[in-house]
């Protein structure tokens, strides 16, 4: 999800997906989005959690002709890159939900997501059924909630910059 500023009128969806189950498509997939991130520098970067710093690293690994190890960790150490659950939500913030989860809070906020029932261990399920299948509206479902947990982080990161602050 990009915008200059804070400004929504300028957003715009990037995605990047391997559109071939294959490990060509998926290095071409993630060098696309590492030279995406590279050519939007300098920006702020914003995350919920360490699976993405995760499944960085774990690309790098499969792919070192992408970009190095020290790319990575470099790229997660700039300052201007939150991971917002573990560097505000949880240290800093107070909400009156069961849990911080970003499916959580983000609804709190009043974000819906397209999927009846959206969740990362479902978009797993709809991958290997688009890998074994082919099916397009698999494909399209998956694309969709990856879009709508962007959309998320963007509205529990607009969320957080309107608390209050307590002195």
């Amino acid at each position: 999800m990009e915008r200059a500023g804070h400004d929504s009128a300028t957003e715009r969806y990037v995605g990047f997906f391997a559109d071939e189950p294959n490990k060509e498509a998926e290095q071409s997939a993630f060098a696309k989005a590492w030279g995406y991130v590279q050519a939007s520098k300098p920006c702020a970067i914003f995350y919920y959690s360490k699976y993405e710093r995760t499944q960085w690293r774990r690309l790098q690994e499969k792919y070192p002709s992408v970009c190095t190890g020290a790319d990575i960790e470099a790229l997660f150490a700039d300052p201007s890159h939150v991971d917002l659950y573990y560097d505000i939500v949880k240290p800093f913030t107070e909400w009156p939900t069961r849990d911080y989860s970003i499916k959580t809070l983000a609804t709190h906020l009043g974000f819906h997501w397209r999927d009846s029932e959206p969740s990362g261990a479902a978009s797993i399920e709809w991958y290997h059924r688009w890998v074994e299948t082919g099916e397009l509206g698999v494909k399209q479902r998956l694309l969709d909630y990856n879009e709508d947990d962007c959309r998320a982080t963007r509205v529990l990161l607009d969320g957080i910059r309107g608390l209050q602050v307590r002195r």
